[in-house]
């Protein structure tokens, strides 16, 4: 299966053509036109799709001019720099899409800054966060609306299928502290919801601060999904999106570090647990090989099928438990990580300083 394709999971409970409600501003932050702003912006619906009321509410606490005469959907596409490819799609783009230009992050991280100026910009309340690393089937905006009016802020689950060996080893565990944990994240034992920023909609007056509190906070903080999932509450649908991940042994031991300072910063016990679960795992294949690399091995499994995901990488599982404490330890340790071309020196929450690579 490629990263393309819907899991058997997405196919399942992904309806055909519903019926859309409200217009939707859809964030996208990229630098470099890829199918996927194609594929959004073929899904945009113009005003006469929706009721003649259905107008624009935007929050003034965020500066934000209330009538733009955009009265159905757009796609705002969000680079760093005019000097960023993208941005020559300007003079050249579908109906509904704009691309937009953040600038330079300053104490935040480069997705957070756009994300926070396409919340600025979006002239609709209900707001759509995505990514350009996934396929977004014909539906799939028209999906995740029927998802809003049914259950208020929903999150479709990611599942990153690695491009290299390390992000391949990486799989299994992604499956269960990603996959699993988005899934049962605001509905299993009181926890609380977590939103993937690839595919989330809400709308303004679902943040439990308001506007201007979540901008604050991209304004000086890395992760924009664990951000957002601090100030809303929200439920995920059983739909998953296979992601890309790595392409090079750097970039996925990069990841790998910034995944682990985004949990260990905004769910330091569930971090704390899973620390200790993976060295108690490594412990027990190195001291009863067979039952350990057996139960591992089944428990990925179980997983996986649990998720439609159709990958022989869950036979990595032991191997990757094995390598999982020094990898740990080398992350904990480190005290930078680069991501998208740009150092990032996180020291707490929201003290982030941004370096050149």
């Amino acid at each position: 299966m490629t990263a393309s394709e819907p899991t058997a999971a997405s196919t399942r409970s992904e309806p055909t053509a519903p019926t859309r409600s409200a217009p939707i501003s859809v964030l996208l932050p990229t630098v470099r036109w890829t199918d996927a702003c194609d594929e959004v912006a073929d899904q945009l619906r113009g005003p006469e799709a929706f009721d003649e009321d259905a107008g624009i509410d935007v929050d003034g606490d965020a500066g934000i001019e209330a009538d733009r005469g955009v009265t159905g959907d757009e796609l705002l596409v969000i680079c760093d720099s005019p000097d960023d490819p993208v941005a020559d799609r300007r003079g050249d783009l579908p109906s509904r899409v704009e691309v937009v230009v953040a600038g330079e992050p300053e104490g935040c991280s480069g997705k957070a800054n756009a994300i926070a100026t396409g919340m600025e910009t979006a002239a609709n309340d209900r707001i759509c966060w995505t990514d350009d690393d996934f396929h977004h089937p014909p539906t799939w905006l028209a999906t995740l609306d029927a998802d809003y009016e049914r259950r208020g802020p929903t999150t479709e689950i990611p599942v990153f299928v690695g491009r290299d060996p390390l992000a391949r080893l990486f799989e299994p565990a992604y499956v269960i502290g990603g996959t699993l944990a988005v899934s049962t994240s605001g509905t299993a034992w009181g926890a609380p919801g977590i939103a993937w920023g690839g595919a989330v909609i809400f709308e303004r007056d679902d943040l439990r601060d308001g506007t201007a509190a979540l901008l604050r906070d991209l304004r000086r903080t890395v992760s924009d999904d664990g951000t957002l999932s601090d100030h809303l509450d929200v439920a995920a649908v059983d739909r998953t999106r296979q992601v890309l991940a790595g392409g090079s042994l750097r970039g996925s031991l990069e990841r790998f570090v910034r995944f682990l300072t985004i949990t260990r910063y905004h769910a330091p016990v569930a971090t704390a647990f899973n620390v200790l679960l993976g060295v108690a795992m490594a412990a027990l294949c190195l001291l009863a090989p067979v039952a350990g690399v057996t139960l591992v091995t089944a428990l990925a499994g179980v997983a996986y099928a649990r998720f439609g995901i159709r990958r022989v990488t869950f036979l990595l599982a032991a191997p990757g438990v094995l390598v999982a404490p020094p990898l740990l330890a080398y992350a904990f340790a480190r005290r930078t990580f680069v991501w998208g071309g740009r150092r990032y020196r996180w020291r707490s929450m929201f003290d982030v300083a941004v370096e050149s690579v």
